[in-house]
């Protein structure tokens, strides 16, 4: 075979991505992709929505079938991970994940699907879930275009919530509500954030100092944003933010792994926080032995159960 026509490989990370340095990139994770349906085993139905009309990217929405014809419930923005680079809002995985979260807290769900790296980089994720935010913002009045939301979501009660690159964007935009563009239809109570993907040059305390680990960390960062300042980008490390204080909202939960690479980082985005002078309810949940988003992949086991119902409880706090 002629050598030049393989192309060097980058960033070799089974079973997620294997990336090339002519810009190729393979996933191979988070490719497959299942309708919106109803779901026996949760009671809960789905189906899916357009709120970009521009780039053809929908929502899929999720609602308890038992729920009354106009009952109000607790509304949750989840925003899917995968490093900006895989996994849809479509994917088996997180559609399995919603029914379960919607079932076991009561809640009406909205999951964003967004466009992203390396077709499409980042801010464009970011972009694209503040459109979604945006668009569930318009049924405020209950005049907009998804029925469900017009009649079940209790815009006094919403939390944003997301894993790893999720979590990201959950963050982004929480502080954009918070401190650039503030939407008054919905108040935000609380924000859940699951293995959240913050990173930075310095190493914190509980995070590891392989140098190839964290290149790799940074290599993926630099793959969804290469127009980046780096992984000390307040949008990948959030502690650089001098806007911080200003997350818009009152209460957040932070779920991190002991096994997790992103372990520390998430310790540290709580200190912080708290640095920053944000004032709100804080908590930091660490499951022993798990690794990152085990929760996903491993939903039945014991402790996926424990981390549902603290969720559920945090939603569920003011009743």
């Amino acid at each position: 075979m002629d050598s030049t026509n393989v192309s060097e490989l980058v960033i070799d990370l089974p079973p997620m991505l294997r990336f090339y340095k002519d810009g190729r990139l393979e996933r191979l994770m988070g490719t497959e992709i299942v309708p919106p349906s109803f779901d026996p085993k949760t009671n809960v139905e789905s189906r899916d929505s357009i709120y970009s009309p521009e780039h053809n990217l929908s929502v899929r929405l999720y609602l308890p079938k038992n729920t009354q014809q106009n009952q109000k419930l607790p509304l949750v923005v989840y925003f899917h991970g995968g490093a900006f680079i895989i996994e849809t809002a479509f994917s088996p995985t997180y559609h399995n994940y919603l029914n379960m979260l919607v079932s076991e807290a009561n809640i009406i769900a909205v999951s964003v699907d967004y466009r992203r790296a390396p077709e499409h980089y980042v801010p464009a994720a970011y972009d694209d879930s503040w459109t979604a935010l945006k668009w569930v913002a318009s049924h405020f009045n209950g005049k907009g275009p998804e029925d469900w939301l017009n009649r079940h979501a209790d815009f006094e009660r919403v939390f944003l919530s997301g894993d790893s690159a999720g979590a990201n964007i959950a963050h982004r935009m929480a502080i954009k509500h918070g401190h650039e563009e503030k939407l008054e239809m919905l108040n935000v109570k609380g924000m859940i954030l699951c293995h959240p993907y913050f990173w930075g040059s310095e190493t914190v305390s509980g995070e590891t100092d392989d140098l190839s680990k964290r290149a790799m960390i940074g290599g993926l960062w630099q793959i969804a944003c290469p127009n980046t300042t780096g992984v000390d980008d307040p949008w990948i490390n959030p502690g650089k933010d001098p806007n911080l204080v200003r997350v818009g909202c009152s209460r957040i939960q932070v779920i991190v792994s002991e096994k997790d690479i992103l372990r520390g980082r998430g310790w540290h985005y709580a200190q912080q926080l708290r640095e920053s002078g944000w004032s709100g309810d804080l908590e930091v949940i660490d499951f022993k032995g798990e690794d990152h988003v085990f929760h996903l992949f491993k939903p039945t086991c014991e402790k996926a159960v424990a981390m549902l119902k603290r969720i559920v409880s945090f939603i569920n706090l003011d009743g």
